[in-house]
């Protein structure tokens, strides 16, 4: 990434600026243009907020801006994928969810994606400090390599003398207290007391609920972290699904990309597998579970020693033997998109939600990017879709399951064998696929009424599940809460 007196391209795509129509600046108290950047290594990184592997880019971006913070100048590009990733203000809310510490551009119509001449998530254009692109990235790159190029390309910027260091000034926004903060995944626990599990994303914890949501435990000291320790001590990140047996509760902790277990008895929390650190694609052999670096685990699900987790950095579902300590890969070729059939050569993108039936023959999943509903026969050794087309195929249609869609799901629940509830996380909605009569619709056409003093509309809701026939827990993600949902008398409320 050496500094060039003339453009590597021509001068329109070499000189590319920002003042251009259609842009929102986000996170900055001001727009900024090149010439305003003159002096700085300027990292341009196209994304979307629903790709994993853009995701995965910035906490190396966060060290990236806290080693070179004056001589760096990082710029999220939102470039969406999907119709809901154009509404600004879930932007914000995935700022605010990822602590993103940057100026972050929205360009809903792809302006600057097109100027740039981008044509895959995440992309990352490096522009040198005299104003000529220098150099483009696309992919997720290793964090390694990638702070090694920055540190290496300025030190050549600096022996050339043309870096002006200067520093950017960020304001983290006050968060507002409240008892949730992004919460992922919420499931029943086992045992005759009824209690609730949540995943409780931006606090970095999990939390214990009694049926009546009130809050009997909290486990991780509320901070990002890999640590295991006492209930108090121990340390989560942004951990998005879980189980539990009678014994334990375990972790899908995404952030860390790792499976924790707390001791249901001790509140002792230990790591499985996972080292803090984005690992590569499982393979079709048992390793050693302890150590074994994951990619992004966002939901669990248990069969008697097995526990299935969904490895969405990788297109995956993994398995761990916890009599053995051992991990393999269950299906997944580990290439997005969606291809049926044996689950070693399937195709997933991003599997996200995780429930088995009641005979456990069947595992049912959310896959995200490609808004499909799949499942494993694991009589029949296939994977088969139930809706889903592919990656760029999503919307917001109810009727025969042929014609149904839908947009990024997150959470899955069973009424029944037959009957599977969904949180359409980008639709804002709760759908009820049938299976009988293979029809697909909006859980009772949102016809309940509101008991809040407040009632929101959902936003985002990535967890599910059913307490019988009538009740539903939803987690309604941005709006920092579980709402329950009584089908019988056809009310809502904010639960907890």
């Amino acid at each position: 990434m050496e500094p060039s007196e003339s453009p590597l391209h021509a001068p329109e795509i070499n000189r590319p600026e920002f003042e251009k129509g259609g842009l929102t600046w986000l996170n900055t108290d001001k727009p900024f243009s090149l010439s305003d950047l003159r002096g700085k290594l300027v990292i341009l990184d196209f994304w979307t907020f629903c790709c994993i592997n853009c995701i995965h880019i910035l906490p190396t971006l966060q060290k990236i801006e806290a080693a070179f913070g004056h001589e760096v100048m990082v710029i999220g590009v939102h470039s969406p994928k999907f119709s809901a990733e154009k509404d600004i203000e879930k932007v914000k809310q995935a700022i605010a969810r990822y602590d993103i510490r940057h100026p972050v551009i929205h360009d809903p119509k792809h302006i600057l994606w097109g100027h740039y001449n981008v044509h895959a998530w995440p992309t990352m254009v490096f522009i040198d400090p005299l104003g000529y692109i220098a150099y483009v990235n696309t992919g997720e790159p290793e964090p390694l390599h990638l702070l090694n190029t920055v540190r290496d390309a300025l030190d050549t910027y600096d022996e050339k003398a043309v870096l002006r260091p200067s520093p950017f000034s960020w304001t983290k926004p006050e968060v507002k207290p409240s008892t949730l903060r992004f919460p992922g995944k919420i499931k029943k626990m086992p045992g005759q007391i009824k209690q609730w599990m949540v995943a409780d994303s931006g606090h970095h914890q999990i939390v214990l609920f009694d049926d009546n949501a009130n809050e009997i435990e909290r486990y991780g000291a509320g901070r990002a972290g890999c640590d295991d320790g006492d209930k108090t001590h121990a340390t989560f990140n942004s951990p998005q699904g879980l189980i539990a047996n009678n014994d334990s509760i375990y972790v899908a902790d995404t952030g860390n990309h790792a499976i924790r277990r707390i001791d249901r008895h001790t509140g002792d929390v230990t790591t499985l597998s996972g080292t803090g650190m984005r690992g590569m694609m499982l393979i079709n052999k048992f390793e050693k579970a302890f150590g074994r670096a994951l990619a992004s685990p966002w939901d669990l699900e248990i069969k008697n020693n097995i526990l299935f987790f969904s490895n969405a950095g990788t297109h995956q579902i993994g398995a761990i033997d916890l009599v053995e300590g051992v991990v393999r890969v269950v299906a997944g070729s580990g290439i997005e998109g969606i291809r049926d059939g044996e689950p070693l050569v399937a195709d997933m993108a991003q599997p996200s939600g995780l429930v088995l039936n009641s005979d456990m023959s069947k595992l049912f999943f959310t896959d995200s990017e490609t808004s499909a509903i799949r499942f494993i026969d694991m009589h029949e050794i296939k994977i088969r879709s139930i809706i889903g087309k592919g990656l760029f195929e999503f919307g917001h249609a109810n009727g025969q399951i042929q014609d149904a869609s839908m947009q990024h799901p997150l959470g899955i629940c069973l009424l029944d064998d037959d009957r599977i509830l969904v949180a359409d996380s980008y639709n804002d909605a709760l759908r009820l696929i049938d299976m009988n009569d293979r029809s697909v619709s909006d859980v009772d056409n949102h016809e309940w009424n509101c008991t809040d003093d407040v009632c929101l509309p959902f936003n985002e809701p990535a967890g599910i599940w059913a307490d019988g026939e009538n009740r539903l827990l939803v987690a309604d993600t941005n709006n920092h809460r579980i709402v329950e949902i009584r089908r019988d008398l056809k009310t809502s409320r904010k639960w907890a």
